[in-house]
């Protein structure tokens, strides 16, 4: 019989790149995803991809694995894996504190997964392998990708960055850049399946080049990418303020499916604090940027990662942040309270600030950005968007009659269901009548809808799902995206990539 798998994602999205790997691995080795809603422990093989940037991070990995530890007890044949970041820094723990566990392996080798769980079979004893340097560039490997129009292409791994909150580098290792014949070759073959919409991914994407040799590598990479026929959108994430030249903004302002929208991680808005971080940058460097970017591209919508009560910060610093926040006048924020993240120097810093301190700065930042992102928002009524239908965004368009996508600045929008039909990966052009904090809303007609190859692209997997279980696109290469529904990361890191 074919046996099924589960991959659970908990992280950045890097993670949620590598778990795209690990389904294509695992359906190229014979096994099919088990269904929607399938009952928790009724998988064949259950694989965790780790996260281990939280202070709690192991604590949740072994509770949900001692759930399935009876599970596993009543159902011979089963097989637990557990990889990812968490796995590549506790290796043999894992198998100690849970001996049910069948394969352990790391961020460098997650191809070895199939013929690991084979072994572990075979052998009936747990394998543990982790490889202290990248075996095989991901983008390599099969991938089950979870979008028909959207997808993730990774343009290097690693960083070479030594921020004090951060264990990514020391789990990662150094950034490795791939070619960029590799990556245009790769975003070509999406493109002809049908995708319209990449995100390129790194740890720091615009550090791109410095394993190269050629510091305006990014930039150009950016302006090949709007050489690509029939590639409507490009977006990338996450860069870094010290790597952030004036000729990404300009390949930004200049490449016309370069999309509208930044991605630009603050952490702090006080000198001292940047420093403790190691952030290689100051607030007038970081404003300096913002003003650059918004001068270049007027419309675009600015987003960013603050992290609240890191050690030492007292509230001089914090309303420090607070400026920033009020002068950059972000779109969002992704905002969080510091955590020790186990094997970093922050963890051990001096200065460590009460639980109840935190929380309350952090109250009062979000407060703020709340009503920031609204002011924003606000400004959007009245102008006229073009729309990429998305699915699985509108928790709510079945009770409103509404559908939702993504606009070219990515803020999410939900507009008229209009009466001509519309696919994920289709373009609407709607105009904008509310603002929420989080969403527009367009309430009048749809003027425009513009049907696409990845609207067919779409069309075509449905047709074939309800033809032959399971569905998924299988390719020797690709990747994920934005804004398509993609499997939920369960804890995040303090930065969109950590």
């Amino acid at each position: 019989m074919t046996k099924t798998y589960e991959v659970r994602t908990y992280g950045c999205q890097m993670n949620v790149h590598d778990s795209e790997r690990l389904s294509g691995l695992l359906e190229d080795a014979g096994y099919v995803r088990a269904p929607e809603g399938t009952a928790e422990g009724d998988a064949d093989v259950v694989v965790f991809n780790t996260c281990a940037v939280r202070e709690n991070a192991d604590n949740k990995l072994y509770g949900n694995l001692g759930r399935l530890a009876p599970m596993k007890a009543k159902r011979p044949g089963m097989q637990i894996a557990v990889g990812g970041c968490l796995a590549q820094k506790d290796r043999e723990t894992i198998v100690t504190r849970a001996p049910w566990v069948d394969v352990v392996f790391g961020t460098h080798n997650i191809g070895k997964l199939p013929v690991l769980l084979e072994r572990a079979r075979i052998q009936e004893e747990a394998q543990v392998e982790i490889a202290e340097s990248l075996e095989a560039f991901p983008s390599t490997l099969p991938t089950r990708r979870e979008s028909a129009y959207a997808a993730w292409v990774s343009i290097s791994v690693g960083c070479n960055n030594t921020c004090t909150f951060c264990i990514v580098p020391a789990l990662r290792g150094k950034e490795e850049d791939r070619r960029p014949g590799d990556i245009l070759a790769e975003i070509e073959a999406l493109v002809a399946e049908g995708v319209s919409e990449i995100t390129l991914l790194g740890q720091n994407v615009n550090a791109y080049g410095s394993d190269l040799g050629d510091r305006e590598a990014f930039s150009k990479l950016l302006r090949a990418c709007g050489e690509i026929e029939g590639l409507e959108r490009v977006r990338f994430t996450s860069p870094h303020p010290r790597d952030f030249t004036d000729d990404v903004i300009a390949a930004m302002a200049e490449t016309p499916n370069v999309m509208p929208q930044l991605h630009m991680p603050l952490q702090s808005g006080s000198d001292p604090v940047l420093k403790a971080m190691r952030r290689s940058y100051r607030q007038e460097r970081f404003l300096g940027i913002i003003e650059k970017v918004r001068a270049a591209i007027p419309h675009a919508a600015i987003s960013t990662d603050i992290i609240v009560g890191f050690p030492g910060e007292t509230e001089e610093d914090f309303e420090q942040t607070m400026h920033v926040v009020r002068e950059a006048r972000f779109a969002s924020a992704f905002t969080f309270q510091y955590s020790k993240r186990p094997g970093t120097p922050a963890a051990d810093m001096e200065g460590q600030i009460p639980k109840e301190v935190v929380q309350e700065r952090y109250m009062r930042l979000v407060a703020l950005q709340e009503e920031i992102s609204w002011e924003e928002n606000k400004k959007q009524v009245g102008r006229t968007l073009e729309v990429m239908v998305a699915e699985g965004e509108g928790r709510k368009d079945g009770e409103t009659h509404r559908l939702s996508g993504r606009a070219a600045d990515n803020r999410l929008v939900h507009f008229t269901k209009p009466e001509q039909e519309v696919r994920p990966g289709d373009l609407v052009t709607v105009e904008i009548t509310y603002a929420a904090p989080h969403h527009l809303l367009a309430e009048g007609p749809t003027t425009q809808v513009r049907r696409t190859r990845s609207g067919d692209a779409w069309a075509k997997r449905q047709a074939a799902a309800a033809e032959a279980k399971p569905a998924g696109v299988m390719l020797g290469l690709p990747a994920i995206g934005v804004p398509a529904p993609l499997p939920a990361a369960t804890s995040g890191c303090g930065s969109s990539t950590c």
